[in-house]
């Protein structure tokens, strides 16, 4: 299957590979394998803002959807310099894949705009969110595509989005976006959802494998909104956090980490860097250090050829997505004493609370957070039985079994509605 020439760059083709490989595995005929796979449309804006010292700068923008068949498009919005079509056109594919895996109507979908927004002031922030927005208009709808936080955004970004679909509408319209602050129309517990969902997923990997949670350690590679939840939710389970890193630092310490401590102090300052001198460490060997539990919480293809022997974890909780590259990915194979608990599984949390809020937001009736997490725990459960059960039926591995499950749920929804002439 040969890729369209806009979409390139290593992050679509570790996709693709991904993708041939269940492709082979379920007998996907060669022609209905690009309908499958190949994005079904994608806009690129540009967006002219004016910065506070009068100069305008242009930034570049995508979104792209990968399919509408189960319903309306799904995914976050990334802000972050090296974003380009093929990442994006990527991180959508992985959507659709995580959404039927989970039994979400969705399609997947992606946006980003390249650019630093730790680089902007709070009103250059607001000025490209609502510009990047009023550019999609014409792209996105409630029951077309519902746009949500990732890399670089965030709930206040999400409200800023949300009001100006609203003032286009001339009404306003909650369930445009998700991820919103509980002010706008969010819902409790989704911006903890995805680290909670990574914690409860790899205490139901600990069972299987016999890891006894109470007293395990862990490293969490991003320490980030994802990695920082994770961390504090595995704490509170009884796991010692031995190593936390971001972009600007990394530390390390046998003995256990303060998380608390750690956590308030990104609050306070948006990064690691100047929490301690103790316990500083080489941010490029922290994934190879002993743990029980390893935690990718950042960017993707972290976990590649050249590390992917060197690990010394029982449970890889791929929190981030795409941190594994296909040449991990075999090298993997080969190691069963590493449980893989993959991306669009793990991380899965997220989406489905998104989705969780959606439905709140169509209903105008909103839930406890005690019925939310209740809801995502039984959602995620429902797909990690799946997983299991695929996985020992025909001697799968993990990543392979739940991408089986989504690919096979998408194909059998576009052949049962047919081609539209």
């Amino acid at each position: 299957m040969e890729a369209s020439s806009i979409y390139t760059g290593p992050v679509f083709e570790m996709a693709r590979k991904q993708f041939e490989t269940v492709a082979d595995m379920l007998d996907i005929p060669a022609p209905e394998r690009t309908r499958i796979f190949m994005p079904k449309r994608t806009l690129a804006v540009s967006c002219p803002i004016q910065h506070d010292d009068g100069s305008v700068v242009v930034y570049q923008g995508y979104r792209v959807q990968h399919h509408l068949t189960l319903g309306p498009a799904k995914g976050g919005t990334r802000f972050a310099p090296n974003v380009d079509v093929g990442e994006v056109a990527a991180l959508a594919i992985w959507m659709s894949w995580k959404c039927a895996l989970a039994g979400l109507p969705y399609g997947g979908a992606k946006g980003g705009v390249a650019v630093d927004p730790r680089a902007l002031s709070p009103r250059e922030l607001e000025t490209l969110s609502r510009r990047y927005m009023q550019e999609m208009l014409p792209f996105v709808g409630p029951h077309t595509d519902v746009m949500a936080p990732d890399m670089g955004t965030n709930e206040q970004v999400m409200a800023w989005f949300m009001d100006t679909y609203s003032m286009n509408q001339g009404k306003t319209v909650l369930e445009i976006v998700t991820g919103k602050p509980v002010d706008n129309g969010g819902t409790v517990g989704r911006r903890e959802a995805t680290g909670r969902g990574v914690a409860y997923l790899i205490g139901r990997a600990a069972e299987t494998i016999g890891l006894k949670i109470n007293g395990s350690t862990a490293i969490v590679q991003g320490f980030g909104n994802v990695g920082s939840v994770a961390a504090v939710t595995l704490q509170a389970m009884g796991v010692t956090v031995v190593g936390v890193s971001d972009h600007t630092c990394a530390y390390y310490d046998p003995k256990g980490l303060d998380v608390a401590k750690l956590e308030a102090h990104v609050r306070r300052t948006g990064v690691l860097e100047g929490y301690s001198k103790e316990g500083l460490f080489d941010a490029s060997e922290l994934l190879v250090q002993p743990c029980d539990i390893l935690v990718p919480a950042a960017i993707e293809r972290v976990i590649n050829g050249k590390n992917a022997d060197k690990l010394q974890c029982r449970i890889l909780a791929e929190a981030a997505n795409g941190p594994t590259t296909p040449e991990a990915d075999a090298i993997l194979r080969n190691r069963p004493e590493i449980y893989v608990i993959p991306d669009i599984l793990c991380n899965a949390g997220g989406v489905i609370v998104s989705y969780f809020e959606w439905v709140q937001d169509l209903q105008q009736l909103f839930w406890d957070e005690t019925e939310v997490n209740d809801r995502l725990h039984k959602t995620l459960e429902r797909s990690y039985q799946a997983v299991s059960t695929l996985i020992e039926k025909r001697s799968l591995s993990a990543r392979d079994a739940a991408l089986s499950i989504g690919v096979e749920r998408v194909l059998n929804a576009k052949r049962k509605r047919g081609l539209f002439p």
